[in-house]
C-alpha cells in the first residue's frame, strides 16, 4: 500500500463506445408541454419537463 497506489483511474465512459445520448419525445403530465427526456418513458409513469421536474423533485 505504498502512496503511488490507485485502484481504478479516472476516465469514465471515455473511449467505451458511448455516444451522446439517445433522446425520447414526451409530453410532461404537468403542464402538457412537449420535451425530450433521455430515458423512454414508461406507460403509467409520469413524465416532467425540466421545469416541472425541478417543482416535483423531493429533496
Amino acid at each position: 500500500m505504498g502512496y503511488g497506489e490507485r485502484s481504478g483511474g479516472g476516465g469514465g465512459f471515455r473511449g467505451g463506445g458511448f455516444g451522446p445520448r439517445e433522446m425520447h419525445k414526451a409530453v410532461c403530465s404537468d403542464c402538457g408541454q412537449e420535451c425530450e427526456v433521455p430515458f423512454k418513458p414508461a406507460e403509467g409513469k409520469p413524465v416532467y419537463c425540466r421545469d416541472c421536474y425541478q417543482k416535483h423533485k423531493k429533496f
